[in-house]
């Protein structure tokens, strides 16, 4: 369903540009019987419920104008803000998020886990450095960008 994903974030790019939001991602899940066409905004501040609103009646408008229907089958469409756990995708979510506390997910073990969470110290082209607190020590882990399958904000506790 990649092609659903392209078309509709080609659609949704000049909306929320228009509006001088930052689309954040897009995805086209089947959660049980349904189908979810997710869009995700964001603005310094955060976005509200009526700037989702706005976003998606107007995506939804540009789909219903485009024959033939580039989603055959019947979804759901949720325009939100990606939230406190932000995914960090591209290369300026990993910019803004140095300083930050994050949560990274790896293809394969680096050390003893897959799972890391700490504070982002640098980045450049090739890898990562991650402060994390390994049982008690603080120790900077150096991540390759490669390894990495997921990454987003996370919340300290």
């Amino acid at each position: 369903m990649s092609t659903v994903v392209e078309t509709v974030t080609d659609l949704a790019r000049p909306i929320v540009a228009h509006h001088q939001f930052e689309l954040v991602d897009v995805e086209f899940v089947k959660e049980g019987k349904g189908w979810y066409l997710r869009v995700y905004i964001d603005k310094p501040g955060g976005i509200n419920i009526e700037e989702c609103a706005m976003v998606s009646d107007e995506l939804s408008e540009q789909l219903d104008a485009i024959d033939p229907d580039p989603i055959p089958q019947a979804y759901f469409l949720e325009v939100s803000s990606p939230g406190a756990e932000r995914p960090l995708k591209k290369p300026e979510d990993f910019e803004r998020a140095v300083g930050e506390y994050i949560h990274v997910s790896l293809y394969q073990k680096i050390g003893q886990s897959k799972v890391y969470e700490g504070t982002l110290e640098e980045l450049r082209d090739d890898a990562l450095d991650l402060t994390v607190n390994l049982k008690g020590r603080i120790k900077t882990l150096t991540i390759p960008r490669d390894a990495i399958a997921q990454a987003r904000l996370a919340i300290k506790f």
